[in-house]
């Protein structure tokens, strides 16, 4: 088992006690410390799965320790879990906005810090496992003007976002939207797990188990999800089709803080919102096409 290193940052003790005591497993280490001046020193110092940070400190606060965070290329797929009293949907919007996957308003259900915790580090491990040499991957992309591809499970969709984003300008960027997006036409496409059912079984820590039940299911092992792209004088734009039935990616598209506490439903507002200029639903909201314009 793999013990994640943790950092909780708050400047109240007990709001640390109380971290502490809820991630109390093996597969976790925490580490504690009581301001962000501190808690940029243990980042750079050492390596950390996510940061639990609380927003509202003396000093330099957690908001601006988030922006120092994911200025740093380092750290861009650092995940960090904001949790504060702070629950106005205009700071829940500043939280996210500023690179907050994660946003928990005081008082939370533990119950949610720990399915929230979980998820952020599957997430972090998947961006991980799609990293690819983008120097070699780029140069060798460097010639191709169009492609298309299969893909049925989370292990694709994390090897092709990581082969897909050296097409890009800024590869580490691009990665984390198509890993999103590939991730979204597996789950929410062909495997029919919708919003609350995957808040739920996150809440319980069954959702890769799910996955896989499905994936082996006759309903649904045949299905497979497609990705193509094609590049122009005008940047690169990729298309991912999935054999599900859609959903309502309207609700999706931008932050919404009402959602903002729940462990899942912010990654396509997020890929719009960092990785893409331009984002597009089309039909019934299983193709989606995804532009990234070239840089001048």
């Amino acid at each position: 088992m793999r013990n994640w290193r943790i950092l909780a940052v708050d400047d109240e003790p007990i709001n640390l006690d109380i971290i502490v005591d809820i991630l109390d497993a093996p597969e976790f280490r925490v580490h504690t410390v009581a301001s962000a001046e501190a808690a940029w020193a243990m980042i750079e110092g050492a390596g950390y799965d996510a940061v639990i940070l609380d927003r509202m400190m003396p000093g330099l606060d957690g908001l601006a320790l988030l922006r120092r965070i994911k200025a740093d290329a380092r750290y861009l797929n650092l995940p960090v879990i904001m949790q504060t009293a702070a629950s106005a949907p205009e700071q829940v919007r500043e939280g996210i906005e500023a690179g907050a996957y994660y946003y928990l308003t005081k008082p939370y259900d533990p119950r949610a810090l720990l399915a929230i915790v979980r998820a952020a580090l599957n997430v972090a491990a998947i961006r991980r496992e799609a990293t690819v040499d983008a120097k070699e991957q780029g140069r060798a992309m460097a010639f191709a003007r169009r492609g298309e591809f299969s893909f049925r499970t989370i292990d694709d969709a994390a090897v092709l976002a990581g082969f897909l984003a050296a097409l890009c300008p800024q590869p580490d960027v691009a990665r984390m939207g198509l890993a999103e997006l590939l991730l979204n036409a597996i789950e929410h496409g062909n495997l029919d797990i919708g919003y609350g059912e995957k808040s739920r079984l996150r809440l319980s820590n069954l959702l890769e188990a799910e996955i896989e039940r499905r994936l082996a299911d006759s309903r649904w092992r045949e299905r497979t999800a497609e990705v193509s792209f094609e590049r122009d004088a005008n940047g690169i734009a990729f298309v991912i089709r999935d054999q599900g039935q859609g959903f309502n990616y309207q609700d999706y598209l931008d932050i919404d803080p009402r959602r903002a506490s729940d462990p899942n439903g912010r990654g396509i507002a997020l890929a719009r919102l960092v990785s893409f200029s331009d984002l597009e639903y089309r039909g019934c909201g299983n193709v989606v096409v995804a532009r990234i314009a070239q840089e001048s």
